[in-house]
């Protein structure tokens, strides 16, 4: 990791919700990109757009990266029982899980699908990314996949919080290098896996892959917490995201991403230290009370609603073309994305209202608790999840 310059803002830490507002606008652009990769994949492709998000699924590594530094973020210091941190992760992610699935499923049984109850099963109990099948992967909800490796993640987060070499500056420096490397090498390890469908598992869903993002992102939030600058800017970092998936266009005109070589797999392992990069420079900026764009009232509200909509879009896709079927035409195609966001967008925002944000409230009334929460800023959310106190 480069270098830890002291910074005089790092005690002076924003409290209250959305304290680090860049982060929370940030993860409505993460979700963005998710949603117009399966618009265009799934309904047709927009010139321009869907060049830039045909690998769009990178915005999942976002949002492991951005998970693994809020967490590390809020809990730096705090004494916090794990039964207390498991329960609060808990209610965070699970009634919005199981509401979507059942949405889902109900969709799935409508439009005449069959529905496996092993798959839905594993959804709601969050281990379907273990299981390399792609009934089981897709299980109640097909974006829900990621939820069980951020339940991974948050199992072994007391843990790797109290790893020596985590707490230390040296230590996360080795961590940093070592998780770039390992990015690399599990890329290359496609080499080893012919056949396609256990490739993608291994590589794509499964929790161990993962946990480097995951970690990258707890390092680079105890960094940031202790003073350390990144080496460049926001809208640098920024700019470093968007060029990464520029070079994956020519890339992907010339190798086939049925070849382990191909950029499917690298657009989202590679990206890793990019978006740690990204996550630390929106933070840097804001701590340091620099106004950034990302972090405006809209802004705020989108981040809010971008769990659900990480977890409803699809489903809305799905209805439409089911009923519809894809586009031919360009105007045609842009009509269809635009209803689909809109719709999409609207069900989230009363998701959030309705589902997500009440019952997680009164799931921790019924858990336990600390004597007193110091709420630096809110927990990591998942996939979409807005950052808010505690």
């Amino acid at each position: 990791m480069p270098h830890k310059v002291p910074s005089p803002r790092a005690s002076a830490v924003p409290s209250g919700r959305d304290g680090l507002p860049s982060l929370t606008g940030l993860r409505f652009w993460a979700a963005l990109l998710v949603v117009a990769y399966h618009l265009s994949r799934q309904v047709g492709q927009l010139p321009g757009a869907s060049e830039l998000a045909w690998y769009g699924r990178s915005g999942v590594t976002f949002f492991f990266v951005l998970s693994g530094f809020v967490l590390a973020w809020t809990y730096d210091g705090r004494q916090v029982p794990a039964k207390v941190f498991l329960w609060r992760r808990f209610a965070r992610i699970w009634p919005l899980l199981a509401t979507t699935t059942v949405l889902s499923v109900g969709v799935w049984l409508a439009l005449g699908k069959t529905v496996s109850a092993k798959a839905v099963a594993a959804t709601l109990l969050l281990v379907n990314a273990w299981i390399p099948d792609r009934v089981m992967l897709q299980g109640g909800n097909p974006a829900a996949w990621s939820l069980s490796d951020e339940a991974w993640f948050y199992l072994i987060f007391p843990v790797l919080m109290a790893l020596p070499a985590v707490r230390s500056r040296r230590g996360r420096r080795r961590i940093w290098v070592m998780v770039c490397a390992g990015v690399v090498l599990v890329w290359l390890s496609g080499a080893l896996i012919a056949d396609g469908v256990p490739r993608v598992w291994a590589l794509d869903y499964l929790p161990l892959t993962r946990t480097l993002q995951f970690l990258l992102g707890v390092v680079a939030g105890l960094a940031v917490a202790r003073g350390w600058r990144p080496p460049i800017g926001l809208w640098s970092a920024i700019s470093l995201a968007i060029g990464w998936h520029l070079v994956l266009i020519p890339w992907s005109e010339a190798v086939s991403d049925a070849l382990w070589y191909g950029p499917y797999h690298a657009s989202h392992l590679l990206s890793t230290p990019l978006f740690a990069l990204l996550v630390a420079a929106a933070a840097h900026a804001d701590l340091n009370g620099r106004k950034t764009g990302l972090g405006g009232k809209w802004a705020i509200h989108l981040g809010h609603w971008s769990f659900a909509w990480y977890l409803i879009h699809e489903i809305v896709i799905r209805v439409w073309v089911a009923n519809h079927g894809r586009p031919t035409g360009l105007s045609d195609t842009a009509m269809v994305w635009l209803v689909v966001v809109a719709v999409s967008l609207a069900l989230s925002a009363c998701a959030y209202r309705w589902v997500e944000h009440p019952l997680e409230r009164r799931l921790r009334g019924f858990g336990p608790r600390v004597p007193a929460d110091d709420g630096r800023i809110g927990e990591a959310r998942p996939a979409g999840e807005t950052v808010r106190q505690n």
